[in-house]
């Protein structure tokens, strides 16, 4: 059974629109006519019903379209073995971190990791802390960075390192000696705080703020890389973990004014596993030693 023949009738099917298939193949329209009529052939039976220019699909194009996608999947992922073989990949092995996570950890630790390893194939999903644990559990991924703690008793779950939350607003024209003390409550009153870029803090922190300060302006901007850049832009201000904002610190294009209307909290980095075979052991070893600070 022709592999492109499989392909054109999962497109068909799901666009059902012969004209539509054909543009996302890349293919002219006799072709793909041509390929679901060689496809019928060899089946035996019909797979679209053509009526007034409207294509749908039949009782037995229905039933055979889960076994089409299951074929071009096992296709493609022989296809992926073969070219993972070629560049002397010998395993593969996926890794699930969280977007902050991955802003604030894979530039300094998984550079160093590869070199070690590279006979096997890592991929990165990049995928949010809340599904991280239940892909670990269904085995979709080896191993997991969260901003989440594990609830599945199945799950084990480490800790890796604790990250304070800083107060943090554009830079301004004055340097730390010469300028006048910042009023982080006219800040807070004038500026929009942007929320909701962690899965852990921002609840309590809001309440907290509120007891404090009436009136506060909130934007949602569920992305701690966003925020980030919105607060350079001088949009606003946020509250963000230390490590995403390290660097910008030192080289001056953020600023962390003097906090004192509260303690504010700390968030934990966790790794979540499911089965600890060598590479698992060694990543988490490496990981819990590094130096995030």
């Amino acid at each position: 059974m022709d592999y492109q023949w499989l392909k054109t009738f999962v497109i068909a099917a799901e666009t059902l629109n012969f004209r539509k298939a054909s543009e996302k193949l890349m293919l002219s329209q006799p072709s793909v006519t041509v390929h679901i009529r060689l496809l019928e052939e060899q089946l035996g039976t019909k797979l679209f019903d053509r009526v007034n220019n409207r294509v749908t699909l039949t009782d037995a194009g229905r039933v055979f379209y889960p076994e089409a996608i299951r074929l071009t999947n096992d296709v493609d992922a022989s296809v992926n073995r073969m070219q993972a073989f070629s560049q002397r990949y010998r395993r593969n092995w996926t890794i699930a971190i969280s977007p902050l996570m991955a802003e604030t950890i894979l530039p300094y630790f998984l550079r160093t990791f590869i070199e070690r390893h590279k006979d096997i194939e890592i991929s990165i999903r990049i995928e949010e802390s809340e599904t991280i644990e239940y892909l670990v559990d269904n085995g979709d991924v080896h191993l997991g960075i969260s901003a989440l703690d594990a609830k599945l008793k199945n799950i084990e779950s480490i800790r890796i390192y604790e990250d304070p939350i800083l107060f943090i607003t554009p830079t301004d024209k004055y340097d730390e000696e010469s300028g006048p003390p910042i009023d982080i409550l006219d800040v807070l009153r004038k500026n929009y705080l942007f929320t909701h870029h962690h899965p852990v803090f921002w609840d309590d922190l809001l309440f907290t703020l509120n007891k404090h300060i009436s009136g506060i302006r909130t934007m949602k901007v569920t992305q701690a890389h966003i925020a980030k850049r919105f607060i350079q832009e001088g949009l606003g201000v946020s509250f963000l973990p230390h490590s995403i904002v390290r660097r910008e610190l030192i080289e001056g294009r953020l600023m962390q004014p003097h906090f004192d209307l509260f303690d504010l909290p700390a968030v934990s980095t966790y790794i979540i596993v499911k089965k600890k075979g060598e590479l698992e052991e060694e990543f988490i070893h490496q990981i819990a030693n590094y130096y995030f600070g």
